[in-house]
């Protein structure tokens, strides 16, 4: 078994980080595998831009797993489009 890399530990086991919506000024919980959240209050969707090496190392999809691999760079290539 590879040792896993720690530039993917936020995604491996994601934190919680809170946003201020920027539609009503509510609180938004988002995790640190989470590319958007919608606000509770106005619904408006947030974005947060996912700092990892997944973009661009080649043995992302091995380290992350498919699923989250697909997660992580699908929806930053959504956002992109």
């Amino acid at each position: 078994m590879k040792p896993l890399c720690p530039g993917t530990s936020n995604l491996r086991t994601p934190e919680l980080h809170v946003k201020t919506c920027p539609g009503c000024g509510a609180t938004v919980e988002i995790f640190s595998d989470e590319t958007s959240a919608k606000c509770p209050t106005c619904l408006t969707v947030i974005y947060r831009e996912i700092e990892s090496c997944a973009r661009w190392c080649r043995h992302a999809e091995e380290c992350l797993g498919a699923e989250l691999y697909a997660r992580v760079v699908g929806d930053s290539e959504k956002k992109l489009d």
